[in-house]
């Protein structure tokens, strides 16, 4: 679903201290307390974790004996999809315009479509088919004991058929002419968005806003989980957040994602991160010579005056939804997928892995049905491992609140050469990539002696320093 300063195409400038983005004091300390450490934040890489398809087994425990190797990526913070109930009752079999529900299919093969995440039917419970909640308690606590955080995928914009609002509640839902409760609309069209397997809440209700809160604590005081992943976050009202958050934070330090891009959400110590939509949209163009690089300077042009230079984007080339619904890296990148991943960690921001890029997935993931993700680690493992560690061990690529700064470098070539410096307390590291399917040779205006991250080399560049460049070859260069 759904700044870095510099004369010409400025990004990003550094900012030491911001207190318009300040962590709330701890007041709650359960037993196993673990808090966020916002300085964590700068150099973190965030996994997105499908309990389902992510082993053989879909199980918590199946995935909590891997947690250990996930910090050879650079893993600071797990993000576990949906782990609640999934609804019975219009419980989906296939997407798309032409959906069916489970109970259209052959009665032999119901059981094998299990329905969407997203159609929970109780926000304080888990889904059988992960295991017991002491399973994922032990999640929670080797996740921790291994430095790493956990935030849950909330789903507060609409519950399933099945959930006990339903019941007990239906004046908690949006409801039609009719008074029938529906199916979420968009607001843009008034249309459905399709969305069928699940009911729209209704955010007029202070009970409602009053009850979401309370099961949203709940895992916080009594989990011990990190914060939230909030799904489809602007669909939800900006007043609800701001009525949400600061009491979430009361309880605990917390992280939290907003499914959503506009920059009003991570304003006043709402949402941390949100999604860099347009960055993974002109990456994909780009990969697939639609736009070019004079596109990809305006993206972050953009990105400079909407936001703030301590907030934070999440970089990514693929997620759940892209990977079900609009194809694998390889289908959307081609030859480009490495070179476009790892602007995902070069650029500003917080880089993505969803379950199974590690191994090199190149396959669409069931989204309403059991699979698997491989497991062979290989190039794929190894390329994210790298970027992974550097973006943990140099300050030059610090992307949280007190972000490295961000300048252009100039190339002769600028509609190929995609060049870029970010520095911080006397680091620096250099990116110059050839975005294009054929071999240029360029001049960079670029001074100085590198290391090249990947080869280990030295390079020395003088002023107008000719370079020449296969299709989507990229260098990255640290400062001695």
């Amino acid at each position: 679903m759904k700044k870095i300063t510099l004369s010409f195409f400025i990004l990003l400038t550094i900012v030491a201290c911001n207190s318009s983005k300040k962590v709330s004091n701890v007041n709650f300390v359960p037993p196993t307390a673990y808090y966020l450490n916002s300085s964590d934040l700068e150099n973190a890489v965030i996994y997105e974790a499908n309990i389902r398809q992510y082993s053989p087994e879909g199980t918590f425990n199946a995935f909590t004996k891997d947690i250990p190797q996930l910090k050879e990526l650079g893993v600071k913070i797990i993000w576990v999809m949906p782990i609640f109930p999934i609804s019975q009752t219009k419980r989906k079999a296939t997407g798309g315009d032409n959906s069916k529900f489970a109970s259209e299919m052959p009665e032999g093969e119901q059981h094998k479509y299990l329905g969407s995440y997203y159609a929970v039917s109780d926000f304080k419970k888990v889904n059988p088919e992960f295991g017991t909640m002491e399973d994922f308690r032990n999640l929670v606590k080797t996740a921790h004991e291994n430095g790493i955080y956990v935030i849950l995928d909330w789903v507060p914009n609409h519950t399933g058929w099945d959930h006990v609002w339903i019941k007990e509640h239906p004046e908690f839902y949006t409801k039609n002419e009719k008074g029938e409760i529906i199916d979420p609309i968009n607001p843009e069209t008034g249309k459905s968005w399709g969305w069928t397997d699940v009911a729209d809440l209704n955010y007029d209700n202070q009970l409602l806003r009053k009850q979401m809160i309370a099961d949203m604590k709940y895992w916080i005081t009594k989990e011990n989980i990190d914060g939230y992943r909030c799904d489809v976050a602007s669909n939800v009202p900006l007043d609800f957040w701001k009525q949400c958050i600061p009491q979430l934070r009361k309880e605990k330090n917390i992280f939290m994602l907003a499914e959503a891009w506009e920059p009003e959400l991570i304003k006043e110590d709402l949402f941390d991160m949100v999604y860099a939509w347009e960055g993974h949209h002109t990456l994909n163009k780009v990969a697939q010579g639609k736009e070019s690089v004079k596109e990809l300077n305006a993206y972050l042009k953009k990105m400079n005056e909407q936001y703030e230079s301590n907030d934070i984007l999440m970089n990514f080339v693929d997620n759940h939804d892209e990977n079900s619904w609009n194809g694998t890296m390889k289908s959307r990148l081609g030859t480009a997928e490495e070179i476009m991943t790892a602007l995902t960690y070069l650029l500003p921001g917080m880089p993505l892995v969803y379950s199974g890029d590690e191994y090199g997935l190149d396959y669409s993931l069931k989204f309403f049905e059991k699979d698997v993700i491989p497991k062979v680690k290989g190039n794929h493992w190894k390329l994210r491992a790298n970027l992974g560690a550097l973006k943990k061990n140099n300050p030059a690529l610090n992307g949280g609140k007190y972000p490295a700064s961000f300048k252009k470098i100039i190339s002769s070539n600028e509609d190929h050469i995609f060049a870029f410096e970010r520095e911080k307390e006397g680091k620096k590291v250099i990116f110059i990539g050839n975005l294009s399917d054929q071999s240029i040779e360029t001049k960079i205006e670029l001074k100085g002696d590198f290391t090249e991250y990947k080869s280990g080399k030295n390079i020395s560049f003088r002023a107008d320093t000719p370079i020449s460049l296969k299709p989507w070859q990229y260098l990255i260069l640290e400062n001695k």
